[in-house]
């Protein structure tokens, strides 16, 4: 697998609140298999989002995601490789590459400059030359200047100047964005629908059977499975279709300790692991549930949380456990995990199969949940009674009252109250639950903050008050 891409995410979340209205210019990434063409999209994108392997037919989809370049936001389409004398399984990827050939704005013809114009390319050339849309040719893997003369070449496409770039690398993809956004029609034809798989991270404790669930999922051996704990290192990405739906799984290292007690290979894995769990938008922290739930199991779950994704708790080696085992299972999760008690939980074995069905399921529960907003005027009649049934206790003979109440954000929810005063960490708790209890929030973490009017003060002179509008 490649190394990770990117140093950023573009920084923009495509809300409900804040999504374009009208259409967006739509471009498609064309080319044969295994020419950069995952990596490209993910150089665009700013961030690991497209599935790159070392090996072509990984992409087969058509897949939609939404990018933005100095402030003008487009669709991109990653394809699968195309070939025109494909057949079987390459037949249908290579007609979806034709689809999204026809329905772009802008075509982007990738080729290896390193093996310059194969046949398939001239094909693609003499369809898009047909086709009357702006096309662009990138020379990818052009590292250094000893390619650029190889680029030069492929001239002969007759489809204009190729743009000389390593999407690996970023080199010149800042001058393709450019002219991409040059070659946008005045009235574009897309919308911004982000219809790319859901990115899903499986994690726990080394030897909890991740990378066998991941291969139960794919149906062939995509993850190595040993006895052995610590067999994976790197997180593994794989484009999986449960329950009608593709999703990204990422297979990542067991999380043995905290990252600044670990050493060698084990600290980097864990470091990877980290940054697989930040990338994705819900986590799925698998448990033995043939052993006791560990302290490990309890950190594993708190760094899910404090990350801010969405979450699912799967047991499993559901099928090595007896009635005893279960009976203790359900005092150890009463006990143990209370503080995760809003997850989904699904109870399942990677060997055997048992219910992993259910688990697209309770994913799809956790990310409605993350992505749930609810209304600024139904959250404050909602906080006005609730504080009127059940006020702030007066401490020291004040009672601080919430004045106003909005949500900030989601992915993951985040709610922000105004108020006289500082709210103790009880009541906030209290009202972290009743929004559960009433709205749900079903595998999502909830942030609540609290911001405090500032005291009136007295001027030096004829009494008067002032204030500063600001809260802390």
């Amino acid at each position: 697998m490649t190394e990770e891409l990117m140093t950023k995410d573009t920084g923009w979340e495509a809300d409900a609140t804040d999504a374009p209205s009208g259409n967006v210019p739509v471009v498609a990434v064309v080319g044969r298999p295994n020419v950069g063409k995952s990596t490209l999209v993910n150089r665009i994108l700013g961030r690991r989002q497209a599935v790159v392997q070392d090996q072509p037919g990984v992409t087969r989809d058509r897949i939609a995601y939404d990018a933005e370049w100095v402030g003008q936001r487009f669709s991109i389409v990653d394809t699968g490789g195309w070939d025109p004398d494909a057949t079987g399984m390459a037949k249908a990827i290579a007609a979806q590459a034709e689809i999204a050939m026809q329905t772009a704005d802008v075509v982007v013809l990738v080729l290896d400059a390193n093996v310059g114009v194969q046949e398939s390319d001239s094909a693609a050339a003499r369809i898009l030359q047909r086709s009357k849309k702006p096309v662009i040719v990138v020379a990818n893997k052009v590292d250094g200047d000893r390619q650029e003369a190889e680029a030069a070449a492929l001239w002969s496409l007759g489809l204009g100047e190729p743009v000389a770039i390593s999407a690996l690398h970023g080199r010149g993809s800042g001058d393709l964005l450019d002219r991409i956004l040059d070659s946008f029609p005045e009235e574009p034809t897309g919308s911004l629908t982000s219809v790319g798989p859901r990115r899903i991270a499986l994690i726990g404790k080394p030897n909890v059977g991740k990378s066998s669930l991941l291969n139960r999922f794919s149906g062939e051996d995509r993850a190595v499975v040993d006895n052995v704990a610590g067999t994976t290192v790197d997180p593994v990405d794989s484009l999986v279709e449960i329950d009608g739906e593709n999703w990204i799984l990422v297979d990542t290292a067991g999380l043995r300790k905290k990252a600044k007690f670990a050493s060698g290979t084990e600290y980097y894995a864990t470091l990877r692991t980290q940054s697989a769990v930040e990338a994705a938008e819900c986590a799925v922290v698998l448990l033995d549930a043939s052993n006791p739930i560990a302290e490990q199991d309890q950190r594993i779950l708190t760094q899910v949380v404090e990350s801010g994704r969405a979450l699912v708790v799967a047991y499993n080696k559901w099928d090595l456990i007896d009635d005893d085992r279960r009976y203790f299972l359900e005092k150890e999760i009463d006990r143990e995990l209370a503080q995760v008690a809003w997850a989904p939980r699904v109870n399942v074995s990677a060997v055997t199969g048992r219910s992993v069905t259910k688990l697209a399921p309770a994913i799809r529960e956790a990310l409605a949940g993350w992505e749930q907003r609810i209304s600024t005027g139904e959250l404050n009649q909602w906080i006005s009674a609730l504080v009127q049934a059940h006020p702030h206790p007066v401490r020291s003979g004040k009672q601080p009252r919430v004045l106003f109440a909005t949500q900030a954000g989601t992915k993951p929810p985040r709610f922000v109250l105004f108020t006289t005063g500082d709210l103790e960490p009880q009541y906030l708790r209290f009202i972290k639950r009743r929004l559960r209890e009433d709205f749900g929030f079903t595998g999502s973490p909830i942030e609540v903050t609290v911001k405090a009017r500032e005291k009136r003060k007295r001027s030096g002179k004829g009494g008067k008050r002032t204030s500063k509008g600001k809260g802390h």
